[in-house]
């Protein structure tokens, strides 16, 4: 009988411990990317929505800018900005690989990105307006359709791990279909979010990227778009929002204004000048031969202002 007792204390001790262990894992995590900086809903005007995004709180900034947007010393994205996809769930049919694949190959050397290079970091090199697309991949809903932000950093990982190279000058974007939900907020408190993690040793920075579609009213600027696919047009602003910000505040430490806000949160859902396309939409860039409504983003000159060109 005591041998039994004490056969049975091992087996409750270890099965304790592997309980405890997973927990702990899980834990680990989810804690891998605790903040996050969220690309607000249309309408939403919460400009504190990303105060508590950045690891350093209030922590007084390096250089306060006189531009409306101020350096908190930490490493920016210099030289080439390298793009990945992750094509998450079902995109059978659909045209946003042409649409957002040409985004990609086209949006370095532009105005537009140009403007990133107003931004510089603590030895005053500034971003380089240069943009390569560096590959994509497909995942099956490898995480269900309904993904928390660790599975958002664990299709990331699965990317990498399956071939897309180990990039710490990439940005990652998982974009998702229609039918797949984030939990932890899209279309009910942001489109699109960045962070960094730490993925097989290195700084991985990466972003989710919500497909519109699920709820245009929220993340979509018009339901009748430039390439007459408005979750992918709908996309593409969101893609460039988070691209400008991953660039200029990897880590999350680097440009952010006091209220916690990046150089395209401070210009989210405005456009400037726009022209109309043949199918009655809005556009107000051409890349690569095909027309955007991208909005716009934070020069750190002259004051500080929004605009499509630098």
């Amino acid at each position: 009988m005591k041998r039994f007792l004490g056969v049975m204390v091992v087996v409750c001790v270890l099965a304790a411990i592997c309980v405890l262990g997973t927990a702990f894992s899980q834990g680990q995590s989810e804690l891998a990317n605790p903040h996050k900086v969220e690309h607000r809903l249309r309408g939403d005007n919460n400009e504190d929505r990303n105060k508590d995004a950045h690891p350093g709180g209030e922590a007084k900034p390096i250089r306060p800018g006189s531009n409306g947007i101020s350096y908190h010393g930490g490493p920016l994205i210099l030289g080439t900005s390298n793009m990945y996809y992750i094509w998450y769930g079902n995109w059978s049919g659909n045209t946003a690989q042409v649409i957002l694949d040409n985004l990609a190959t086209s949006i370095g050397g532009s105005p537009y990105f140009n403007i990133n290079t107003t931004y510089y970091n603590g030895s005053n090199v500034h971003v380089s307006n240069s943009v390569h697309f560096g590959g994509e991949a497909f995942d099956l809903y490898s995480q269900g359709t309904a993904l928390s932000d660790a599975a958002i950093q664990a299709i990331v990982s699965s990317a990498i791990t399956n071939g897309l190279p180990r990039d710490t000058n990439g940005i990652y974007f998982v974009l998702t279909s229609a039918d797949v939900n984030e939990t932890s907020g899209f279309c009910t408190q942001y489109c699109g979010w960045h962070t960094h993690g730490t993925i097989s040793g290195s700084d991985i920075k990466y972003a989710f990227i919500g497909n519109p579609d699920r709820c245009p009213s929220a993340c979509a600027a018009q339901t009748t778009s430039p390439n007459s696919n408005a979750g992918a047009d709908g996309m593409a602003s969101i893609i460039s929002h988070e691209l400008e910000e991953a660039v200029t505040d990897p880590d999350l430490n680097a440009w952010y204004d006091n209220r916690g806000q990046e150089n395209a949160d401070k210009c989210a859902w405005t456009f400037g000048t726009t022209y109309t396309t043949l199918n009655g939409s809005k556009a107000n860039m051409n890349l690569g031969g095909l027309d955007y409504l991208i909005q716009r983003n934070w020069v750190n000159a002259s004051g500080g202002f929004c605009a499509l060109s630098f």
